[in-house]
């Protein structure tokens, strides 16, 4: 797939993008949901060989395919390895399922109700090795604890201004502003969030566009002006802590937005499953949240 057609995908796709960008403070946590405990490994190396083989095994199974999941967020090593001495991103496209990268470096201090990104002096090499990949755009996330305007204004503003950096290299930018779904002024966050996205979406180029990740909302149907938005390609959502089945029902209420799950796609597999057992779980995983994001409830 070119640029064109991996834009065509992601904006009319109907099925749901798969999160494997678990990064270097999530990855023990992501080992042992999948039955490999601390211990398993001896090295950093080690370790993020072993959530590689995770990563690959998902990849090449037969149930993981792009008819429902048309696109894949790849953590920066996982890009830069191979399924079967094949890199990464071309396994993907093999399958018809479009590239992402994630970008951020992890997350600051917490500072008027939110967690900024951390600098990311490389971002604009990490950019263009990924482009030369074939990989079509990326995914940043920040944090929304609490329903603090300067901060969610802060938050947005710090998005948008890497999300043209992104833009500048002909990369589709995912935008993730995280709202905490534990937070004790949740609706309150989502309604100012709202109202920052929307103003500078409104300050974007003509032409210009990109894409958004936000936690499910408290009263669905929250962010129906941004997925009809001119300046949005698409809405996804993460499952932000949920299980798979209630962030399933929850996603189904939200009309044009699409799933972006990790722990609720992955909550299931094992490593000491069959291949067999391996594949009829994951199939299971991807019928269920490609229904959440195709078939919405009333």
């Amino acid at each position: 797939m070119n640029y064109a057609e991996m834009k065509s995908k992601i904006a009319a796709g109907q099925g749901f993008i798969a999160a494997l960008d678990q990064s270097g403070g999530s990855t023990p946590k992501a080992l042992a949901g999948y039955g490999i405990e601390a211990g398993a490994w001896n090295s950093e190396e080690e370790m993020f060989g072993l959530i590689h083989e995770m990563r690959a095994r998902i990849i090449r199974s037969a149930a993981f395919t792009g008819e429902k999941v048309i696109g894949a967020i790849l953590f920066e090593r996982t890009m830069d390895g191979d399924v079967d001495g094949t890199p990464v991103p071309a396994a993907l496209l093999a399958k018809g399922v479009v590239p992402f990268i994630k970008i951020d470096k992890g997350l600051e201090d917490e500072a008027n109700g939110v967690q900024l990104m951390k600098p990311m002096p490389t971002l604009d090499a990490l950019l263009e090795r990924s482009n030369a990949l074939g990989v079509f755009g990326t995914k940043e996330r920040s944090v929304i604890n609490s329903a603090n305007r300067d901060g969610i204004a802060a938050v947005v503003a710090q998005q948008f201004e890497v999300g043209r950096q992104v833009l500048s290299h002909g990369m589709m930018p995912i935008i993730e502003p995280e709202v905490n779904i534990k937070s004790d002024t949740r609706a309150e966050c989502d309604a100012i969030l709202l109202d920052e996205l929307l103003k500078a979406l409104d300050g974007m180029a003509e032409g210009e566009e990109v894409m958004l990740k936000l936690s499910l909302p408290v009263v669905p149907g929250t962010f129906d002006p941004l997925v009809n938005h001119p300046r949005v390609l698409r809405v996804v959502a993460l499952s932000g802590g949920y299980k798979r089945p209630e962030a399933c029902v929850e996603l189904a209420k939200n009309k044009g937005i699409i799933a972006s799950f990790s722990r609720a796609l992955l909550e299931d597999l094992r490593a000491q499953m069959s291949d067999a057992e391996f594949d009829a779980s994951l199939g299971a995983a991807i019928d269920e949240i490609h229904r959440g994001s195709t078939v919405k409830t009333a």
